[in-house]
């Protein structure tokens, strides 16, 4: 049994807007055996634009059942069943939305009808609900109108329940696939883009490395990096959509590639110079610093160095260049608590502790009083300029080497002055003497402060590299 579904709503996104009209026809794999519908208030406004698009208004909606006084009866009616839409995941984000609200989980198989259509009848230039039903000769009435749009997608499934797709069996003979084997492969699939299939996940790889989204058109719009190509995949597909965006975003994936690098390091550094150069649709962040949050220092008028934080892309007059640039503002806020405990730095001087006063560690005797003037700037300025130099990398120059592609080679990461020059890999017997014989097998890649952190998180973490040092 299947339970073929349409919603109106108050906009795209299901944390914040809400269904104003659901339609449900119930397909026993033969014909169309019920129906139900209903307006719903959503008890917000609905957006002048969205009345424009469904012809749902306010006044339409004032008297509708809220959605808690209908869920039962769309438990009921969607139990045991298939939950099956065109676009299925928009959908059944939005209803499961509604139901977590509630406190309740609402959970069904799923099956989506472009998915379907594109398996079924191959080869059509749109897959929309629209176009797809003028392609095949479908009356399409109420267009934007959940009971117009459900009724629609319900004469659509009953048509490619009927198809009988050719295929070419194990000895290259033609034979039939009924539409029954096409209809449990797509539910189990439903949940991937229209355009990517089971056999496309299956063969992805579970190693680390960087991996590629391209649309139709055969652009990259999606560069991402993960230690298990292939879970990292499968979990972009089965989270519930957040926004209009995100599902545009799935349903323009026509294509995947990756490249295999080895290790968590070497991925991460691969994928941010890939972003950088490719610049891709759905990278937007990414496409600018990762890190967006910079520890910066500056000398107050009795002449303490004083270390803050704040937006490395709102940088004022306290310093336009970060000393150490971090991830977010809870990360900086940390990192300078680690380095006032480890260096005996003043609270109130790294802008932790605001008071007129004597910072809380001068209370319990760890600060020397520097924010009260006991101590003087040039003692309290020496442990400053320490604490200053441990923000870079421990040695000035050094290799590290990690794990390879495949057995019997070695990833190669190279950082010579300071400086971050690319990487590479090599034999697991590869003969080098110096930081030049490692610099022969890299590829160079620009030096950043995001390459910077990535690998000074690196260094900090429980890491099982090889580090060789030049200093």
């Amino acid at each position: 049994m299947y339970a073929i579904i349409d919603i109106e709503t108050t906009g795209g996104q299901p944390a914040q807007d809400k269904i104003t009209e659901i339609a449900i026809f119930i397909h026993d794999g033969q014909q169309v055996v019920d129906q139900y519908s209903t307006l719903i208030n959503p008890q917000r406004p609905i957006p002048y634009f969205i009345s424009q698009l469904t012809g749902i208004t306010d006044e339409m909606v004032q008297d509708a059942p809220k959605f808690y006084e209908v869920a039962k009866e769309i438990v009921e009616f969607t139990e045991g069943k298939v939950f099956v839409a065109h676009n299925v995941r928009f959908d059944y984000s939005f209803i499961k939305k509604e139901f977590a609200d509630l406190g309740f989980t609402y959970q069904r198989k799923t099956l989506c009808t472009v998915r379907l259509s594109r398996a079924l009848i191959p080869g059509l230039p749109s897959y929309s609900l629209g176009k797809l039903c003028k392609s095949i000769d479908i009356d399409l009435q109420q267009r934007h109108r959940a009971i117009g749009d459900a009724e629609a997608t319900a004469k659509l499934f009953d048509k490619l329940i009927k198809i009988n797709r050719p295929v070419v069996d194990g000895n290259m003979h033609m034979a039939s696939e009924t539409s029954e084997k096409v209809l449990k492969q797509e539910i189990k699939t439903s949940l991937l883009p229209p355009n990517i299939s089971k056999e496309q996940v299956d063969a992805l790889p579970t190693v680390p490395g960087v991996y590629y989204f391209y649309n139709e058109q055969g652009e990259v719009i999606y560069v991402g990096k993960s230690i298990n190509i292939k879970k990292r995949i499968i979990q972009h597909f089965n989270i519930d959509y957040k926004s209009r965006k995100s599902l545009d975003f799935k349903n323009s994936i026509a294509d995947i590639t990756c490249e295999l690098m080895g290790n968590e390091l070497v991925s991460l550094l691969f994928e941010s110079a890939e972003i950088k150069r490719m610049k891709p649709q759905y990278n937007r962040q990414q496409r600018r610093s990762v890190f967006n949050t910079g520890i910066f220092m500056y000398e107050d008028a009795n002449g303490y160095k004083r270390l803050t934080f704040g937006s490395v892309n709102k940088a004022d007059d306290v310093s336009m260049t970060p000393l150490i640039a971090l991830s977010n503002q809870s990360k900086a806020k940390g990192f300078l608590f680690h380095k006032v405990s480890k260096f005996n730095l003043c609270q109130k001087l790294c802008d932790l502790y605001k008071t007129n006063g004597a910072c809380f560690d001068y209370q319990v005797h760890q600060c020397k009083g520097a924010c009260i003037g006991k101590e003087s700037p040039e003692e309290y300025n020496k442990r400053v300029a320490e604490a200053i130099d441990s923000f870079t990398f421990e040695h000035n120059s050094f290799v590290i080497i990690g794990k390879g592609r495949e057995p019997g080679e070695k990833s190669v990461v190279v950082v010579e002055k300071g400086t971050y020059l690319g990487f590479g890999f090599m034999d697991e017997y590869f003969s080098a003497s110096s930081i030049d014989d490692f610099k022969s097998v890299i590829q160079r890649y620009n030096d950043n402060k995001d390459v910077q952190q990535i690998i000074r998180g690196h260094m900090r973490s429980k890491h099982k590299d090889k580090v060789l040092v030049f200093d």
